[in-house]
Protein backbone atom coordinates (compact mmCIF):
# COMPACT_ATOMS: atom_id res chain seq x y z
CA UNK A 1 0.00 0.00 0.00
CA UNK A 2 1.44 3.34 -1.02
CA UNK A 3 2.17 5.90 1.60
CA UNK A 4 0.28 9.23 1.51
CA UNK A 5 1.45 12.61 2.69
CA UNK A 6 0.02 13.99 5.89
CA UNK A 7 -2.52 16.80 5.50
CA UNK A 8 -0.88 20.24 5.49
CA UNK A 9 2.63 18.88 4.97
CA UNK A 10 4.97 21.04 2.91
CA UNK A 11 6.16 19.21 -0.22
CA UNK A 12 9.89 18.77 -0.37
CA UNK A 13 12.08 19.03 -3.46
CA UNK A 14 13.22 15.74 -4.96
CA UNK A 15 16.60 14.61 -3.74
CA UNK A 16 19.33 15.03 -6.38
CA UNK A 17 21.57 12.05 -6.99
CA UNK A 18 25.19 12.58 -6.09
CA UNK A 19 27.30 13.46 -9.09
CA UNK A 20 24.35 14.10 -11.42
CA UNK A 21 24.26 17.88 -11.24
CA UNK A 22 28.02 18.39 -11.03
CA UNK A 23 28.83 16.61 -14.27
CA UNK A 24 28.67 19.80 -16.33
CA UNK A 25 30.80 21.54 -13.73
CA UNK A 26 33.46 18.87 -13.99
CA UNK A 27 33.47 19.12 -17.80
CA UNK A 28 34.15 22.86 -17.80
CA UNK A 29 37.82 22.69 -16.65
CA UNK A 30 38.54 19.94 -19.19
CA UNK A 31 37.01 22.00 -21.98
CA UNK A 32 39.03 25.04 -20.97
CA UNK A 33 42.20 22.92 -20.94
CA UNK A 34 41.45 21.62 -24.44
CA UNK A 35 40.89 25.15 -25.73
CA UNK A 36 44.14 26.33 -24.16
CA UNK A 37 46.13 23.47 -25.69
CA UNK A 38 44.56 24.03 -29.12
CA UNK A 39 45.26 27.76 -28.90
CA UNK A 40 48.91 27.09 -28.04
CA UNK A 41 49.20 24.67 -30.95
CA UNK A 42 47.65 27.22 -33.30
CA UNK A 43 50.07 29.87 -32.07
CA UNK A 44 53.07 27.61 -32.64
CA UNK A 45 51.92 26.67 -36.16
CA UNK A 46 51.05 30.22 -37.19
CA UNK A 47 54.13 31.89 -35.65
CA UNK A 48 56.32 31.53 -38.80
CA UNK A 49 53.57 32.96 -41.01
CA UNK A 50 52.95 35.86 -38.63
CA UNK A 51 56.69 36.58 -38.50
CA UNK A 52 56.89 36.60 -42.30
CA UNK A 53 53.81 38.83 -42.70
CA UNK A 54 54.98 41.34 -40.10
CA UNK A 55 58.57 41.36 -41.37
CA UNK A 56 57.38 42.38 -44.82
CA UNK A 57 56.45 45.77 -43.33
CA UNK A 58 59.55 46.27 -41.18
CA UNK A 59 62.54 48.45 -41.84
CA UNK A 60 65.95 46.88 -42.34
CA UNK A 61 66.98 48.04 -38.85
CA UNK A 62 64.10 46.21 -37.19
CA UNK A 63 64.70 43.10 -39.29
CA UNK A 64 68.25 42.79 -37.95
CA UNK A 65 67.47 43.98 -34.42
CA UNK A 66 68.51 41.90 -31.42
CA UNK A 67 66.40 40.88 -29.59
CA UNK A 68 63.94 40.38 -32.47
CA UNK A 69 61.13 42.88 -32.93
CA UNK A 70 57.80 41.20 -33.60
CA UNK A 71 55.48 44.13 -34.27
CA UNK A 72 57.08 46.89 -36.36
CA UNK A 73 57.16 50.28 -34.72
CA UNK A 74 57.30 51.97 -38.12
CA UNK A 75 55.20 50.31 -40.81
CA UNK A 76 56.62 50.72 -44.30
CA UNK A 77 55.93 49.56 -47.86
CA UNK A 78 59.51 50.11 -48.96
CA UNK A 79 60.20 46.38 -49.21
CA UNK A 80 57.38 45.97 -51.73
CA UNK A 81 58.55 48.99 -53.72
CA UNK A 82 62.12 47.69 -53.95
CA UNK A 83 60.86 44.24 -54.92
CA UNK A 84 58.79 45.69 -57.76
CA UNK A 85 61.75 47.73 -58.95
CA UNK A 86 64.21 44.82 -59.04
CA UNK A 87 61.87 41.99 -60.02
CA UNK A 88 59.27 41.84 -62.80
CA UNK A 89 56.69 40.72 -60.27
CA UNK A 90 53.53 41.17 -62.42
CA UNK A 91 54.96 38.90 -65.14
CA UNK A 92 55.87 36.09 -62.75
CA UNK A 93 52.63 36.48 -60.83
CA UNK A 94 50.65 36.16 -64.06
CA UNK A 95 52.67 33.09 -65.06
CA UNK A 96 51.80 31.43 -61.77
CA UNK A 97 48.13 32.38 -62.12
CA UNK A 98 47.90 31.00 -65.67
CA UNK A 99 49.61 27.70 -64.80
CA UNK A 100 47.72 27.19 -61.51
CA UNK A 101 44.32 28.01 -63.02
CA UNK A 102 44.83 25.76 -66.07
CA UNK A 103 46.04 22.87 -63.91
CA UNK A 104 43.12 23.30 -61.50
CA UNK A 105 40.46 23.49 -64.22
CA UNK A 106 41.87 20.50 -66.10
CA UNK A 107 41.94 18.43 -62.90
CA UNK A 108 38.36 19.36 -62.07
CA UNK A 109 37.21 18.25 -65.53
CA UNK A 110 39.30 15.14 -66.13
CA UNK A 111 39.30 13.79 -62.58
CA UNK A 112 35.54 14.24 -62.37
CA UNK A 113 35.02 12.42 -65.66
CA UNK A 114 37.20 9.48 -64.70
CA UNK A 115 35.78 9.42 -61.17
CA UNK A 116 32.25 9.26 -62.58
CA UNK A 117 33.21 6.42 -64.92
CA UNK A 118 34.81 4.41 -62.12
CA UNK A 119 31.93 5.03 -59.71
CA UNK A 120 28.80 4.78 -61.87
CA UNK A 121 29.59 3.07 -65.18
CA UNK A 122 29.99 -0.67 -65.65
CA UNK A 123 32.68 -1.60 -68.16
CA UNK A 124 35.34 -4.24 -68.52
CA UNK A 125 38.51 -3.54 -66.56
CA UNK A 126 36.99 -0.93 -64.26
CA UNK A 127 38.47 -2.44 -61.11
CA UNK A 128 41.87 -2.83 -62.75
CA UNK A 129 41.91 0.85 -63.75
CA UNK A 130 40.99 1.82 -60.20
CA UNK A 131 43.84 -0.38 -58.98
CA UNK A 132 46.21 1.53 -61.24
CA UNK A 133 44.94 4.78 -59.75
CA UNK A 134 45.64 3.50 -56.24
CA UNK A 135 49.06 2.31 -57.35
CA UNK A 136 49.86 5.73 -58.80
CA UNK A 137 49.16 7.26 -55.38
CA UNK A 138 52.03 5.22 -53.96
CA UNK A 139 54.63 6.37 -56.50
CA UNK A 140 56.78 9.28 -55.25
CA UNK A 141 56.43 12.30 -57.49
CA UNK A 142 60.18 12.86 -57.70
CA UNK A 143 60.60 9.57 -59.55
CA UNK A 144 58.53 10.95 -62.41
CA UNK A 145 60.59 14.09 -62.96
CA UNK A 146 63.16 12.56 -65.31
CA UNK A 147 60.64 10.69 -67.53
CA UNK A 148 58.45 13.80 -67.67
CA UNK A 149 61.37 15.99 -68.67
CA UNK A 150 62.41 13.58 -71.44
CA UNK A 151 58.82 13.40 -72.70
CA UNK A 152 58.35 17.17 -72.69
CA UNK A 153 61.69 17.59 -74.47
CA UNK A 154 60.66 15.12 -77.19
CA UNK A 155 57.40 17.03 -77.63
CA UNK A 156 59.29 20.37 -77.72
CA UNK A 157 57.23 21.73 -74.83
CA UNK A 158 60.08 23.00 -72.65
CA UNK A 159 59.76 26.72 -71.89
CA UNK A 160 56.03 26.72 -72.60
CA UNK A 161 52.83 26.85 -70.60
CA UNK A 162 51.84 23.48 -72.05
CA UNK A 163 54.99 21.92 -70.63
CA UNK A 164 54.11 23.28 -67.19
CA UNK A 165 50.44 22.25 -67.31
CA UNK A 166 50.14 18.94 -69.17
CA UNK A 167 52.14 16.76 -66.71
CA UNK A 168 49.70 17.74 -63.94
CA UNK A 169 46.46 17.99 -65.94
CA UNK A 170 45.02 15.02 -64.01
CA UNK A 171 46.13 13.48 -60.74
CA UNK A 172 45.53 10.14 -59.08
CA UNK A 173 44.42 11.79 -55.84
CA UNK A 174 41.75 13.80 -57.68
CA UNK A 175 40.41 10.71 -59.40
CA UNK A 176 40.29 8.82 -56.11
CA UNK A 177 38.56 11.71 -54.31
CA UNK A 178 35.90 12.21 -56.99
CA UNK A 179 35.26 8.48 -57.32
CA UNK A 180 34.75 8.09 -53.58
CA UNK A 181 32.43 11.07 -53.41
CA UNK A 182 30.36 10.09 -56.45
CA UNK A 183 29.69 6.67 -55.00
CA UNK A 184 27.36 8.35 -52.50
CA UNK A 185 25.01 9.50 -55.30
CA UNK A 186 22.02 7.10 -55.46
CA UNK A 187 22.01 4.89 -58.55
CA UNK A 188 18.21 5.19 -58.65
CA UNK A 189 18.55 8.91 -59.42
CA UNK A 190 20.74 8.24 -62.44
CA UNK A 191 18.54 5.37 -63.63
CA UNK A 192 15.49 7.62 -63.46
CA UNK A 193 17.28 10.16 -65.63
CA UNK A 194 18.20 7.47 -68.15
CA UNK A 195 14.60 6.27 -68.29
CA UNK A 196 13.57 9.84 -69.11
CA UNK A 197 15.89 9.78 -72.09
CA UNK A 198 18.88 11.67 -70.63
CA UNK A 199 22.28 10.80 -72.05
CA UNK A 200 25.44 10.21 -70.03
CA UNK A 201 26.84 13.66 -70.80
CA UNK A 202 23.62 15.32 -69.63
CA UNK A 203 23.58 13.19 -66.47
CA UNK A 204 27.20 13.98 -65.75
CA UNK A 205 27.06 17.74 -66.29
CA UNK A 206 23.54 18.57 -65.12
CA UNK A 207 22.91 16.04 -62.35
CA UNK A 208 26.17 14.66 -60.97
CA UNK A 209 28.39 17.74 -61.07
CA UNK A 210 26.01 19.99 -59.08
CA UNK A 211 25.82 17.29 -56.39
CA UNK A 212 29.58 17.07 -55.89
CA UNK A 213 30.35 20.76 -55.32
CA UNK A 214 32.01 20.10 -51.91
CA UNK A 215 34.36 17.57 -53.50
CA UNK A 216 35.10 19.96 -56.37
CA UNK A 217 35.94 22.71 -53.89
CA UNK A 218 38.24 20.36 -51.97
CA UNK A 219 39.99 19.23 -55.13
CA UNK A 220 40.36 22.79 -56.41
CA UNK A 221 42.05 23.90 -53.18
CA UNK A 222 44.47 20.98 -53.10
CA UNK A 223 45.28 21.28 -56.82
CA UNK A 224 45.67 25.05 -56.85
CA UNK A 225 47.84 24.92 -53.73
CA UNK A 226 50.08 22.22 -55.17
CA UNK A 227 50.42 23.94 -58.53
CA UNK A 228 50.97 27.40 -57.06
CA UNK A 229 53.70 26.18 -54.71
CA UNK A 230 55.28 23.81 -57.20
CA UNK A 231 58.96 24.68 -57.45
CA UNK A 232 60.97 21.71 -58.73
CA UNK A 233 59.15 21.07 -62.01
CA UNK A 234 58.95 24.72 -63.15
CA UNK A 235 62.64 25.07 -62.29
CA UNK A 236 63.49 22.07 -64.47
CA UNK A 237 61.07 22.75 -67.33
CA UNK A 238 61.87 26.44 -67.84
CA UNK A 239 65.11 27.96 -69.06
CA UNK A 240 63.60 31.24 -70.22
CA UNK A 241 63.25 33.69 -67.29
CA UNK A 242 60.08 35.07 -68.89
CA UNK A 243 58.38 31.72 -68.23
CA UNK A 244 59.38 31.52 -64.56
CA UNK A 245 56.59 31.10 -62.04
CA UNK A 246 56.59 33.22 -58.90
CA UNK A 247 58.29 30.68 -56.55
CA UNK A 248 61.07 30.04 -59.07
CA UNK A 249 61.57 33.74 -59.76
CA UNK A 250 61.68 34.54 -56.07
CA UNK A 251 64.17 31.74 -55.37
CA UNK A 252 66.52 32.82 -58.16
CA UNK A 253 66.17 36.41 -56.98
CA UNK A 254 67.09 35.41 -53.42
CA UNK A 255 70.25 33.61 -54.56
CA UNK A 256 71.43 36.50 -56.76
CA UNK A 257 73.59 38.82 -54.62
CA UNK A 258 73.40 41.54 -57.27
CA UNK A 259 69.62 41.76 -56.91
CA UNK A 260 68.54 40.69 -53.45
CA UNK A 261 71.58 42.24 -51.84
CA UNK A 262 70.89 40.54 -48.52
CA UNK A 263 67.56 42.33 -48.09
CA UNK A 264 65.44 40.02 -45.99
CA UNK A 265 62.61 42.53 -46.16
CA UNK A 266 62.17 42.08 -49.91
CA UNK A 267 62.23 38.30 -49.53
CA UNK A 268 59.59 38.46 -46.81
CA UNK A 269 57.45 40.72 -49.00
CA UNK A 270 57.79 38.30 -51.92
CA UNK A 271 56.94 35.31 -49.73
CA UNK A 272 53.85 37.10 -48.48
CA UNK A 273 52.71 37.73 -52.05
CA UNK A 274 53.18 34.02 -52.81
CA UNK A 275 51.06 32.93 -49.85
CA UNK A 276 48.20 35.45 -50.12
CA UNK A 277 46.37 34.01 -53.19
CA UNK A 278 46.23 30.53 -51.65
CA UNK A 279 45.08 31.96 -48.33
CA UNK A 280 42.28 33.94 -50.01
CA UNK A 281 41.18 30.87 -51.98
CA UNK A 282 41.06 28.72 -48.86
CA UNK A 283 39.02 31.29 -46.93
CA UNK A 284 36.57 31.61 -49.82
CA UNK A 285 36.05 27.84 -50.13
CA UNK A 286 36.54 26.84 -46.50
CA UNK A 287 32.95 25.72 -45.93
CA UNK A 288 32.90 23.50 -49.02
CA UNK A 289 36.39 22.23 -48.24
CA UNK A 290 35.41 21.05 -44.74
CA UNK A 291 32.21 19.47 -46.01
CA UNK A 292 34.01 17.68 -48.83
CA UNK A 293 36.68 16.20 -46.56
CA UNK A 294 34.12 15.08 -43.95
CA UNK A 295 31.78 13.52 -46.52
CA UNK A 296 34.48 11.80 -48.56
CA UNK A 297 35.93 10.35 -45.38
CA UNK A 298 32.70 8.45 -44.68
CA UNK A 299 32.78 6.51 -47.96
Amino acid sequence: MSATSAPGAVPTAPTQKPGGGGRAGRRAPKRVLVYVLLSLGLLVLSAPFLWMALSAFKTQTELTASPPVWIPTEWTLENFRQLLDKLDLPLYFMNSVIVAVLVTVSNLVFCSMLGYALAKLNFAGRNKIFGLVLGALMVPGNLMLLPLFVLMSKLHLIDSYAGLVLPFAAGAFGVFLMRQFMQSIPDELLEAARMDGAGEWYIFWRIVMPLVKPALATLSIFTFLGSWNNFVWPLIATNDPDKYTLPVALATFATDPNKAGGSNGMLMAGSLLVVLPVLVLFIALQRHFTQGIATAGMK
